[in-house]
């Protein structure tokens, strides 16, 4: 691998840069940990609904009651985190002293309880209409009737997400990352732990028997009301985790409501907010409404929740992971501006980006090839069916080629924000919506729910691609990163693997079996065993450079030998 040439630093004594790049290590490292418990409890949360529940109306229903407070929650508080509160919190906190960093909180937390006090009003005496709204349109009556009552559970539930946003970011702010690191994972655990304790056991359906036969059983359709409850457990669970940290930190809450520094974050936060808006009224609303229209019918809404959460997961661990390794040396390296300190920047950039690239093809390629052993071995259980497989297996294929492109997006994207250029990536979101519809209302006639899988992949390819345009040109280019040359080797490697594996498939199936659970680990181990390997060769022989540095940092961190 190349050596990247380090910009100039400021005098300082190697014991303390030693301590700052064993405190990013160590932070890195818990947020990943974090990162992986949290999805593989959500993943856990998918699979007790889809074994409960099935692909049905209740889960149609309970999608589309989630989805308007966590649509609101994402629009008016998630999204400031990383763009607006953090770093306003952590430039007061270092400029002003830790006590003016809780009034500028106080300030931030009088506001929001109200704003957010105000939306759960409204949610709850207008939630027929924003059922509606968000995809109700194409529910039955009784379905429609069963997602406003869920709805109305779950509105409180946003306080409680609002609450946990500003918690975590003041404890980001202050280094602090051990409570939020996990409260993903408790929010998750809130749901399963909630549904396997009060949902009630299958009953015999009424005049659904037919003569001589065993009756057929099913839940309650109201029996969905416990995720909703779970929901709003989850979200209590993972703001009360935040209250010790804040008690190590000495949290100092007043009331307050003015700050200066208010205007900042809404400054930052602006364009955000603005592809965080049309992202709710469009991907969701649209799609939503779309989707309980299709030809699939009953279910389309959990088929798409299912496809989802399972890209998401290498998503996640792969961008995520990188992304916060490298974020706090880009805006370091941002802050600065010497020549030398471009020129690190744009080698720290086109590192994370390369890793990227060797990291999620073959994640992609694998997920693909190995997509129906995956689902069969996760979800079909329960109420969860062959059928609901073929479904489920034929969206995420469809999704899966965009997962590239999303993981080296959200780098793009975290490279603007290091600049402190928000406006930039959220124009390139309009954009990329704009081609999203256009492809979901040409291809639904034909495709039904399938256009939007298909539709969601161009979008990322799409702004992907305009992000890294713009992006190489005001760091003056990218083209001495290996950029071509990385996704060339990754993807031949991933490619070759991913067409062994799926001509290995029928034999190991005819070999191992299928219908019991240990069948389909055993498929899936031996899949994914014989695709692991058949990458790591391939690699070695195209000289794919990262890999091969991601084995020697593996093996220097098993030795000890690392920070």
């Amino acid at each position: 691998m190349t050596r990247h040439a380090a910009p100039p630093e400021p005098p300082e004594s190697q014991e303390t840069r030693q301590e700052s790049e064993l405190g990013v290590a160590r932070a890195t490292g818990l947020l990943a940990l974090g990162n992986v418990s949290s999805r593989a409890l959500g993943l856990a949360r998918e699979v007790t609904l889809a074994n409960l529940f099935g692909a049905s109306a209740a889960i149609d229903a309970y999608n589309v009651a989630v989805i308007a407070p966590r649509a609101l929650y994402d629009l008016l508080i998630a999204g400031h985190v990383n763009s607006a509160i953090i770093p306003v919190l952590s430039e007061v906190e270092a400029r002003d002293g830790r006590r003016e960093m809780w009034r500028l909180f106080a300030a931030l937390f009088s506001v929001v309880t109200v704003l957010l006090a105000l939306l759960v009003l409204l949610l709850e005496l207008f939630a027929p209409q924003v059922v509606s709204l968000f995809g109700g349109g194409g529910l039955s009556p009784q379905t429609f009737e069963l997602a406003t009552g869920l709805l109305r559970m779950t509105a409180p539930a946003l306080l409680f997400l609002g609450w946990f946003s500003l918690f975590a970011g003041a404890l980001y702010a202050l280094r602090l990352f051990l409570w939020p690191a996990f409260a993903g994972a408790v929010f998750n655990a809130g749901i399963v732990l909630t549904m396997l304790a009060l949902v009630p056991p299958l009953q015999p359906v009424a005049g659904a028997d037919a003569a001589g036969a065993a009756p057929a059983l099913a839940r309650p359709q109201d029996a969905i009301m416990v995720a909703a409850l779970g929901w709003l457990v989850g979200s209590l669970l993972q703001m009360a985790l935040q209250l010790p940290g804040l008690w190590q930190a000495r949290m100092q809450l007043q009331l307050v409501w003015r700050h200066p520094a208010l205007r900042q974050i809404a400054r930052l936060y602006a364009p955000v907010m603005l592809s965080l808006l049309l992202d709710a009224l469009v991907i969701r609303a649209v799609s939503y409404n779309l989707a309980t229209r299709s030809p699939q019918g009953e279910g389309a809404l959990g088929y798409m929740a299912w496809a989802t959460t399972l890209t998401q997961f290498p998503q996640g661990l792969v961008a995520t992971a990188i992304s916060l390794a490298i974020l706090p040396t880009l805006s370091r390296q941002a802050a600065r501006m010497t020549e030398a300190a471009r020129a690190a920047f744009r080698d720290t950039l086109g590192l994370g980006l390369r890793l990227a690239i060797t990291l999620i093809l073959p994640a992609a390629t694998a997920l693909f090839v190995l997509a129906t052993p995956v689902i069969v071995l996760l979800f079909e259980q329960g109420a969860f069916t062959a059928a609901d497989t073929a479904i489920t297996t034929t969206a995420l294929r469809l999704y899966l080629p965009g997962l590239p492109f999303a993981a080296l997006d959200l780098l793009l994207v975290y490279a603007f924000y290091a600049r402190q250029d928000t406006l930039t990536p959220a124009l390139v979101g309009v954009v990329s919506l704009v081609v999203y519809m256009l492809v979901a209302v040409l291809l639904f006639p034909t495709l039904g729910l399938f256009s939007l899988m298909i539709a969601d992949s161009v979008k990322h390819l799409v702004h992907a691609a305009i992000c890294g345009v713009i992006l190489a040109r005001r760091v003056e280019g990218l083209s001495q990163q290996r950029l071509w040359t990385t996704f060339a080797r990754s993807g031949l490697a991933s490619l070759l693997t991913g067409l062994f594996v799926w001509l290995l498939l029928p034999t190991l199936l005819q070999r191992v079996g299928s219908g019991s659970l240990l069948a389909e680990l055993l498929l899936l181990l031996l899949g994914g065993g014989a695709f692991a390997l058949a990458f790591a060769l391939l690699a070695w022989v195209l000289r794919l450079q990262e890999l091969r540095w991601l084995s020697g940092l593996v093996a220097q961190r098993i030795r000890g030998d690392g920070a």
